[in-house]
């Protein structure tokens, strides 16, 4: 059916966002009609109807259709796919396809493609293989971007665009993005002079008298060097995808959004500069499955998107069957945790969840990355499961969509401490001379303070360096805050002093924002807040805390990897090394600074002592609800809805059904309708969960 759409051309601000409006949660799959070995587009539409999906997403990889030769574009192909969607009813998510080249742009310009440190180089045959600084790749890219917003911009099914997938600077070092870095280095630091005194190039005699002499990246050991191209990389994907967002904003309707599924791997990306001109985050996904299932990975990527724009976000990517490059760990889901799934993105936060996909392809890289349908392209399980979540969102979703969370307790996220603790690692993954260290800050430290959060059921907010909002929060979890500068410091001191209670980890303080460390003792301007200096510090493999004093049992009462000979001043010490040694020094202090404390971990920590710091923490600064009474694998999550109410969502995530006590006032469980009582006893089957309205 072919359509005529009338165009009218609309002056927008830059920094006017979108008014599209959530009133039930968006459900839905990507749909790539193009991979089908055969056309079933209307089988296709009828199954989703039928099942309730709600939205599809469209269009991301397909470059190469929408311009199979240079400068020829064709778009019939997919306004029928949309088209058709549209007469369902299904709202269509379009993305740029800029994240995978067509082949004859690689050949006419192999420029665009990848070099990598230490003469590697990209090859064509995967997708996210060029350097998305290139003026040749932005100067087809701002081409097939225009076109596709002139044809489609206009079309009443289309709700948001997606620009560009899952981006990164995907470890570029081409020429042009040394040139570029460079013009970087001069606005940011005007002379090589002081570019000379801030990095310290007169260590082994490296400074420069000409920005032409700067070298390339390959070979350089200067830390402040390294840490500036780690912020310059961060830095052009936030350029790369704001350019590409302000193209689309020129063309879009008031009613449409702009997102970027970005992914969980956090530290990759500066979220917030990057999304500067989307209106909503969204965020592929992926976690474990059958008895590997904890929905850790979805409360961790819910809070932290959920934080970068202070509003609720969506999930454009999450496991459908199974997942993987190959058949090495393929675990289809146990029965009842793909809705499980679906409703604890919800409770986090999420307005919309998306499978990938919606039927399993049958060549290529991903064949075992397996769609809601499998690749018989029949009803099966999952479909049916799929059908149940839709169908129960259809009823209920306008009471769940746009979750509201207040929480008191937020983890404050340094990328520049993950950053430079890659470049001058101290875990036990190398040797003096080099690290298999790989974003350790995040994966490990980061990771650990969430995990324990979310199994005792502490809401967790992020905080970012950049702009910490300390004041809304009663307590902040820090963990080793490597690179800072003397004014969140001393934010970080106020905030303290104020009322506010802090677990700060070991390194916090040592260096400033150039990665030079500070020429005074340690923890320079925390020493007063911490109430305590050192000098001295040490790697060692594992030791126990004398007298167990968290009480925990020999086999988890260790700490390891690092430990700082604290000299206490004003902090008092809650735990010493079981060490003929060390035991002169404190491992874990406290201390009460103005209206606030802090608490400071000098080594790593088991989970179960980690468990215990953050509970008493909890508890000391006055925030503990009855929800911590229950503990992993029963989950519980809260926030208010549309109509103001405070909505409780459980789930329990074992084989064995759950029983608890419901610690609130009255409600409705929504999904049964059936009336909840405060102090009933509740039952949770495997793998399920309940909703209850206050």
């Amino acid at each position: 059916m072919k359509r005529i759409f009338i165009i009218i051309a609309v002056l927008v601000s830059s920094h006017v966002f979108s008014q599209v409006q959530f009133d039930n949660i968006l459900y839905g799959v990507a749909y790539y009609h193009e991979y089908m070995p055969s056309d079933r587009l209307d089988e296709d539409v009828k199954m989703m109807k039928e099942a309730g999906i709600s939205v599809v997403r469209v269009g991301e990889s397909t470059w190469s259709l929408f311009e199979p030769r240079e400068g020829e574009f064709e778009f019939a192909w997919m306004d029928r796919i949309i088209d058709k969607f549209y007469d369902a009813g299904i709202k269509v998510i379009l993305g740029t396809p800029t994240y995978s080249i067509p082949a004859w742009l690689w050949h006419k310009h192999p420029e665009v493609l990848l070099e990598y440190q230490n003469g590697g180089k990209a090859y064509y045959g995967i997708r996210q293989n060029m350097d998305i600084t290139n003026p040749t790749y932005l100067f087809y890219s701002e081409r097939i971007i225009r076109k596709m917003m002139e044809h489609y911009a206009q079309h009443p099914g289309i709700i948001g665009y997606q620009v560009d997938n899952e981006t990164t600077s995907r470890g570029v070092n081409n020429y042009d993005f040394q040139v570029g870095f460079v013009n970087y280095l001069k606005k940011k630091f005007d002379t090589t002079e002081n570019l000379n005194k801030i990095w310290g190039l007169n260590y082994w005699g490296m400074t420069i008298d000409g920005w032409e002499e700067l070298a390339p990246r390959d070979g350089i050991t200067n830390t402040g060097y390294k840490l500036e191209w780690e912020r310059y990389n961060r830095k052009a994907v936030a350029d790369f995808l704001k350019w590409q967002s302000e193209i689309v904003r020129e063309y879009k309707r008031d009613d449409q959004f702009i997102t970027q599924c970005f992914m969980p791997a956090v530290q990759d990306v500066e979220q917030h500069e990057s999304s500067e001109l989307m209106d909503l985050m969204a965020v592929n996904v992926y976690h474990d499955q059958q008895d590997d299932l904890t929905g850790n990975e979805i409360a961790f990527a819910g809070d932290y998107f959920r934080s970068v724009k202070h509003k609720n976000y969506l999930v454009t990517e999450t496991n459908a069957q199974t997942i993987g490059w190959n058949s090495r760990i393929q675990q289809p889901p146990y029965p009842g945790q793909m809705r499980q799934n679906v409703y604890a993105h919800i409770g986090s936060g999420a307005n919309m969840v998306e499978y990938w996909h919606w039927h399993s392809i049958h060549y290529g890289q991903e064949i075992y990355w397996k769609g809601v349908l499998s690749h018989d392209l029949q009803p099966n399980r999952a479909y049916a499961e799929v059908s149940k979540t839709a169908h129960e969102l259809e009823r209920i979703g306008e009471k769940l969509v746009n979750l509201k969370k207040k929480n008191e307790v937020a983890i404050l996220y340094s990328h520049d401490s993950n950053n430079a603790l890659n470049i001058m690692p101290f875990d036990q993954g190398g040797n003096a001379w080099g690290s298999t260290n790989n974003n350790f800050y995040t994966n490990n430290l980061v990771k650990q303070f969430h995990k324990i959060l979310y199994k005792n059921n502490v809401g967790v907010d992020f905080i970012f360096s950049e702009d910490p909002e300390f004041e809304k929060y009663s307590l902040v979890i820090i963990p080793s805050l490597y690179i800072a500068s003397d004014k969140l410091l001393e934010q970080i001191s106020d905030f303290i002093k104020n009322g506010g209670h802090i677990v700060m980890q070991f390194k916090s303080g040592f260096c400033d924002e150039n990665s030079m460390v500070r020429p005074m003792l340690a923890p320079g301007p925390l020493r007063e807040a911490c109430g305590f200096y050192y000098q001295e510090f040490t790697n060692f493999k594992e030791m126990s805390l004398k007298d167990d004093p968290f009480k925990v049992g020999n086999t988890e009462n260790k700490v390891n990897t690092w430990a700082e000979y604290i000299i206490p001043e004003t902090a008092q010490p809650l735990a010493f090394y079981k060490h003929w040694f060390f035991e002169n020094f404190p491992a874990i202090t406290i201390n009460n600074f103005g209206e606030g404390t802090l608490l400071y971990e000098g080594c790593m920590v088991s989970d179960s002592i980690q468990e215990k710091i953050l509970m008493d923490a909890v508890k000391r600064s006055g925030i503990r609800t009855p929800d911590q009474d229950s503990h992993w694998p029963l989950i519980t999550k809260s926030g208010t809805n549309n109509d103001g109410k405070t909505t409780r969502y459980y789930y329990n995530y074992s084989s064995q059904p759950a029983t608890f006590l419901y610690p609130y006032k009255g409600g409705v469980e929504l999904i049964s309708g059936k009336k909840v009582g405060g102090q009933e006893e509740l039952t949770i089957n495997p793998w399920d969960l309940l909703i209850i309205e206050e």
